[in-house]
């Protein structure tokens, strides 16, 4: 299996999360890769890549442009304003306040902001460009025609909207990939998000489409973030209703669950008709994952890989969560192992 990463990831390394009402090191940290490539190492998925210089007319494609400036200038514009710390909001126009970009730098954060965990560092914006050209330079490898990739993406990105970061996510690498896949001819491409987390992000930037299925496996909104979308009356809009469906579960589930509930999404990936798959490989679905509450075993990921390749689609892995750290590589790789076995 082809596989591209990126050392830059390093550069974004926030010293600091709002968790619980405390400052804590962030639970999404540099870290998380040593981990994943030391068992990519030990399995001997040793074809690892770096990424090609990324083409940003591709994230401009997902993304909106004052958006993109704004993550481009953040940093800057932060010291300039005097402030010594890393890049938090003090407010975010929530409700019934006003939806209007303000001009000074702390407004401009809260307006682009959606959850206030993530933060921004000198090296954030160069990390976040790297991660999405690592998920860029795979999804070209499957173009040129390669069957199969993992963009071991850092940051994440299913929780990016068009224009709003939040959830350790800038860029969403997934719905750019998916996007190129469609700009490379694909006429149709499935996202399937098995991250604990609800791929917000990911639903908000395809709601309206009827070219791209999206479907998600969560812990259920009224208890897990993102909380305020993930619902399964979620079921798109316009030209994309029925091409969004989400599977919200409640705290406690354990693969026999979760595998129905993925059974079921593969199924509508089939029926759907979907040229490429884009994976949003999260797992902290794990069962000592601490900011979630599913009960999956290292096995079980296993049994993910083998149900996606039954698909017999090709079929990219975009890295997003999983905070378990000594246990991400095992059960990545896992997923991965799982895939190539049942691929044949």
């Amino acid at each position: 299996m082809k596989i591209v990463f990126s050392e830059d990831h390093r550069l974004h390394f926030p010293q600091g999360e709002l968790y619980g009402g405390e400052l804590v090191t962030p639970f999404e940290r540099p870290s998380r890769m040593e981990y994943i490539l030391r068992a990519l190492q030990d399995r001997k998925m040793t074809d690892i890549i770096a990424p090609r210089k990324l083409d940003m007319r591709k994230v401009r494609a997902v993304h909106d442009r004052g958006y993109l400036r704004f993550l481009a200038s953040a940093w800057d514009e932060w010291q300039k304003a005097g402030f010594r710390g890393e890049v938090m909001p003090t407010s975010i126009p929530n409700r019934s306040l006003r939806q209007k970009e303000p001009k000074h730098i702390d407004g401009r954060v809260g307006y682009y902001i959606h959850s206030l965990e993530t933060c921004i560092t000198a090296g954030t914006w160069q990390a976040a460009q790297s991660s999405a050209a690592v998920a860029l330079t795979a999804q070209a490898l499957m173009s040129e025609g390669a069957p199969h990739a993992f963009a071991l993406c850092r940051p994440p990105g299913h929780h990016a909207h068009d224009d709003l970061y939040g959830g350790y996510c800038f860029l969403n690498n997934a719905a750019i990939a998916a996007e190129a896949f469609r700009a490379a001819g694909a006429a149709r491409v499935a996202i399937l998000d098995v991250d604990f987390h609800h791929g917000n992000g990911t639903q908000d930037i395809f709601y309206e489409r009827a070219d791209v299925l999206f479907c998600s496996l969560h812990g259920e909104p009224e208890n897990a973030y993102p909380y305020f979308l993930g619902y399964r009356d979620e079921t798109g809009a316009g030209p994309g209703e029925g091409c969004n469906h989400n599977y919200p579960l409640p705290p406690g589930t354990a693969y026999d669950r979760w595998g129905r509930a993925l059974d079921d999404a593969c199924r509508r990936i089939a029926r759907f008709g979907a040229e490429v798959i884009v994976v949003s490989l999260g797992v902290d679905t794990f069962k000592d994952d601490p900011i979630s509450f599913f009960k999956l075993q290292s096995e079980d990921y296993l049994r993910l890989g083998a149900r996606i390749a039954r698909l017999r689609k090709p079929t990219l892995f975009v890295m997003e969560g999983g905070y378990a750290v000594a246990a991400i590589g095992v059960n990545t790789v896992n997923v991965l192992d799982g895939f190539l076995q049942a691929a044949g």
